[in-house]
């Protein structure tokens, strides 16, 4: 009886093992054509361009996170079948992703904001 209740999860774990399998070969890949370039020195002079950095590295993670909201939302819209239960949790996906995306674009604004606040001046008025 208990592989009867599992033997429908099967269509949906093997094409997931499959892809979890690209994901892991790529990751590698890309780690090892990383490793193959020479040493960089990472370390910065100046607070403005520290900051600048920051809201590049904050607006993409926002951007990604917002992206992967919205894709789990729209797959879970897909498969809820009618359950209002699943469409509501859709719903609040999206609105977490839309949250994200309002955050990506705001970022920079942030920032801008708190460079006054600290009162770094970025170079400009020279």
């Amino acid at each position: 009886m208990l592989a009867r209740l599992r033997r429908p999860y099967r269509p949906t774990i093997r094409p997931l093992g499959h892809w979890l399998f690209r994901l892991a070969f790529i990751a590698a890949f890309t780690t090892w054509v990383l490793l193959a370039q020479p040493s960089y020195v990472w370390a910065v002079a100046d607070i403005p361009t520290v900051i600048t950095n920051l809201r590049n590295w904050i607006v993409g993670i926002l951007a990604g996170l917002g992206t992967l909201a919205l894709t789990l939302g729209g797959l879970r819209y897909l498969m809820a079948g009618g359950d209002p239960g699943e469409v509501e949790a859709a719903k609040r996906a999206l609105k977490a992703a839309a949250t994200g995306y309002s955050l990506a674009i705001l970022a920079p604004v942030i920032m801008t904001v708190l460079q006054g606040i600290v009162g770094v001046d970025d170079g400009g008025g020279q």
